[in-house]
């Protein structure tokens, strides 16, 4: 297969299994994203050995991508509001609000290209707030767990069968909603605003369960189909 050929193939399993993903979790049929991408089961298998190597990979291209948005925004936009909305449009865009919370639990802890990857994103984004609160654009009470949360529940997807446009375009309007939210002004927050570190406390994994017709990989490497 020539190279430009595997390279679409690989960006349309990725594409099509986060889109999946976040809307049936992580345990979906792996035979159905190859379905969704145009492509066999063994195409699949040929980029991503099972399933653990590609929950991995859409990990890196999303996390990759939030860290991207983060360091052009704060590069390219002259005013400090303006590169944290371009920033959260963006991550809204590519849904890592939702898919990485959906995988987390099923990936490898110590990964050290992920964590570095982590730590990029959240240099970046942790500046974004800070430029925007120093500049009086942004309200000086919400926190990074603030805006973290807000978006896992924007990325958040309608029921299956909703349309991807229709699902961006309301996601999209709820983010303009949000941004308004975050102007100065109103009376104090209640509570307190969750940090980085709360963010970061474990919790119980969630399940991944076995779901018939899903490929799987057995111990000794060959593939099964799950009952």
């Amino acid at each position: 297969m020539p190279r430009a050929d595997g390279r679409r193939n690989r960006e349309a399993l990725l594409s099509q299994a986060a889109e999946l993903i976040a809307e049936h979790g992580p345990a979906v049929a792996l035979d159905e994203i190859a379905r969704a991408a145009g492509v066999g089961n063994a195409t699949l298998y040929r980029h991503f050995p099972d399933r653990a190597a590609l929950l991995r990979a859409i990990a890196v291209q999303v996390i990759g991508a939030a860290a991207e948005a983060a360091e052009q925004a704060l590069a390219e936009e002259a005013g400090s509001f303006q590169a944290l909305a371009r920033y959260l449009h963006e991550v809204l865009r590519v849904r890592v609000a939702w898919v990485m919370p959906a995988i987390a639990g099923a990936l490898e802890p110590g990964d050290a290209e992920l964590a570095a990857l982590r730590g990029r994103s959240v240099a970046a984004f942790t500046t974004l707030i800070k430029n925007a609160q120093r500049d009086g654009a942004i309200r000086a009470d919400v926190t990074f767990g603030d805006i973290s949360q807000l978006l896992i529940r924007l990325a958040r997807p309608l029921p299956p069968g909703r349309d991807r446009a229709v699902q961006d375009a309301a996601a999209q309007r709820h983010l303009a909603i949000m941004l308004a939210g975050l102007r100065p002004g109103g009376g104090s927050l209640p509570g307190t605003g969750l940090a980085l570190a709360d963010l970061r406390q474990p919790g119980p994994a969630p399940p991944v369960p076995a779901i018939p017709g899903a490929a799987a990989r057995t111990p000794g490497g060959a593939d099964r189909i799950e009952e």
